[in-house]
């Protein structure tokens, strides 16, 4: 996946939290096709390739159910590496009658459904990036209808056995309370601006069309959940090298984010208070 390598800067973990293990576990095994990397009692690490982590799910102690209108997570979204892929994911949530939204992005064809506490999921495939339009620095992006007969078809001869090995985290989208100081944060991190889209914003390294995507729909100035409420705990930004990271630090600190160092990672937070966590690999 070209984008979401070196030299580009990519999100790799989204940590979430939820109120059944169990529950969620038999959730991403069965219906997107996680396997299990680790577990112990109340955590799963969830992967595609058997060895990088995409989605941890946490059942922390006294969690309570998701709350409306807050800052965090939008959805997590999984790229596939192919049409083909998506077709028989999208055969296998009919199989299974499992309700799904789709829309055609233009630079991507995308489907939506949530987890059993609510927590967004975006599974899609990209077109080639030869196939995208730009005008003035800004690559074009639409919510049209997809093409599920297309889909389907380009998947028929595929059987779906969970989630390709090739599988990466696409990108995050957040819900934030105000879109200005979002951009500014993200900025900060090396991200630039890709696609401005009515109460939205999708920013990007490499011109990709977004690897962060931040709106407003949840009302501007919307409160961040408490912390034991079901949602987002976290998500890891991967940088290409320490030189990059370390301007992204340098950055936040002359902002005056607070940033702190734990076991060689270094974690924030946006102004909306959701939590992001930095590396190198």
């Amino acid at each position: 996946m070209k984008y979401h390598n070196k030299p580009y800067t990519y999100v790799e973990l989204v940590e979430l939290k939820v109120l059944d293990l169990e529950r969620s576990l038999s959730f991403y095994e069965n219906v997107i096709g996680f396997k299990v990397l680790e577990k112990n009692a109340n955590k799963a690490l969830l992967t595609a390739d058997g060895k990088t982590a995409l989605v941890s799910i946490e059942q922390p102690a006294n969690i309570e159910p998701k709350q409306r209108k807050t800052t965090g997570l939008y959805h997590f979204a999984l790229l596939l590496p192919s049409r083909q892929d998506l077709g028989a994911i999208l055969k296998h949530f009919i199989e299974l009658r499992i309700p799904v939204g789709s829309a055609d992005h233009l630079v991507s064809e995308a489907l939506y459904l949530n987890d059993p506490d609510g927590n967004g999921i975006e599974i899609y495939q990209d077109r080639p990036d030869t196939e995208w339009t730009w005008s003035n620095d800004f690559v074009t992006m639409a919510t049209d209808p997809i093409d599920a007969q297309g889909v389907l078809a380009a998947g028929a001869s595929k059987k779906w056995t969970g989630l390709p090995e090739d599988t990466v985290m696409g990108h995050i989208h957040l819900h934030v309370a105000d879109l200005a100081t979002a951009e500014a944060f993200y900025r900060a991190l090396g991200f630039a601006l890709i696609t401005p889209y009515p109460g939205a914003l999708f920013m990007a390294t490499g011109k990709y069309h977004h690897h962060i995507g931040m709106n407003t729909w949840n009302g501007e100035g919307a409160p961040a959940a408490a912390e034991n409420i079901v949602g987002m705990e976290a998500f890891t930004l991967v940088y290409p090298g320490n030189e990059e990271r370390n301007a992204a630090i340098e950055n936040l600190k002359a902002m005056d984010a607070s940033v702190v160092e734990e076991n060689g990672i270094y974690i924030t937070k946006d102004p909306s208070q959701n939590k992001v966590k930095l590396i190198v690999k």
